[in-house]
């Protein structure tokens, strides 16, 4: 007789899709403060960003950094697989080129912010916002906002409901990088809301 297979059926996934409208325009903000300051203005692939990063994983090659755009994450998110390849990444190139061709960038954030992983089977803002602030994605404050990208590079190691030091470093971070962007104009601006 074979060995017995464990599986866990504990895990939920949770997700509920809003429209943009129905997103705080912090959390917009937030996410393009934290992750993409280029977002508004290049076409998926911010090529200062790559060059810092290779430079950096060359001399630190144990604390390797990455470049992705919001657009890259929003095409990896949704179309591929986790993990790191020259396979994976270069769909995510073509993927992200196509999605800046036929979306608009209000589109692309909106989808971003309905798949992004905010940790322990919570998907997109609207889980996000009801999970750990008890209150609905357009009812999230710039603090709500700024905690939640803080914990978007790795919602599995950074935890928005005990946030460590380094979170709430970061999520400080965040908000000045919001006000020096030029707050909830930046948005209006860049015709992102």
């Amino acid at each position: 007789m074979g060995a017995l297979m464990s599986i866990n059926l504990s895990y939920v996934s949770r997700s509920s899709w809003v429209d943009q409208n129905q997103i705080s325009p912090y959390m917009t903000l937030a996410v393009i403060a934290a992750e993409d300051q280029k977002f508004p203005k290049h076409w998926g692939f911010d090529f200062d960003a790559i060059e810092t990063a290779i430079e950096h994983n060359k001399k630190y090659q144990t604390r390797m950094r990455g470049a992705s755009t919001i657009s890259q994450q929003t095409a990896k998110n949704l179309f591929l697989w986790e993990g790191r390849s020259w396979v994976r990444k270069g769909l995510e190139v073509g993927m992200t080129t196509v999605l800046e061709l036929l979306w608009s960038k209000k589109r692309i954030l909106t989808v971003y912010l309905n798949i992004a992983d905010f940790g322990n089977g919570i998907f997109g803002v609207e889980e996000a916002a009801r999970h750990y602030f008890g209150k609905s994605a357009k009812q999230l404050t710039a603090s709500d906002a700024a905690l939640l990208a803080a914990v978007l590079p790795n919602p599995h190691r950074f935890k928005a409901n005990a946030p460590s030091a380094y979170v709430l470093k970061r999520q400080q971070w965040i908000l000045r990088q919001m006000q020096l962007l030029g707050g909830k104009n930046y948005l209006t601006q860049n015709k992102l809301r």
